[in-house]
């Protein structure tokens, strides 16, 4: 929630390559929920999310979109990226 109380809304866009693991949608939608009521900058949410998906699945690469709604008149978009670093 930003600082007047009111909700936020973004529409979150998650692609990966996967690696040995997927996410469960199941578990994916009640991990985004959690975040329900928890007030974060779009660019902090985006990068958690990166963060805790990528330390859970390990993919070969992931990227997670947020198109928030306008907020104070602007609306913006968040992107974060992980590729897997591969050594020879």
């Amino acid at each position: 929630m930003p600082f007047l109380g009111l909700p936020d809304f973004a529409r979150i866009t998650i692609s990966y390559t996967p690696d040995t693991l997927c996410i469960e949608l199941r578990s994916l939608k009640y991990y985004l929920m959690s975040y329900r009521d928890v007030w974060h900058l779009y660019e902090h949410l985006v990068n958690r999310i990166l963060e805790d998906l990528v330390r859970v699945c390990k993919p070969k690469s992931m990227k997670i979109i947020a198109a928030c709604n306008a907020r104070g008149g602007l609306s913006s978009t968040v992107t974060a990226e992980y590729k897997e670093v591969v050594s020879d």
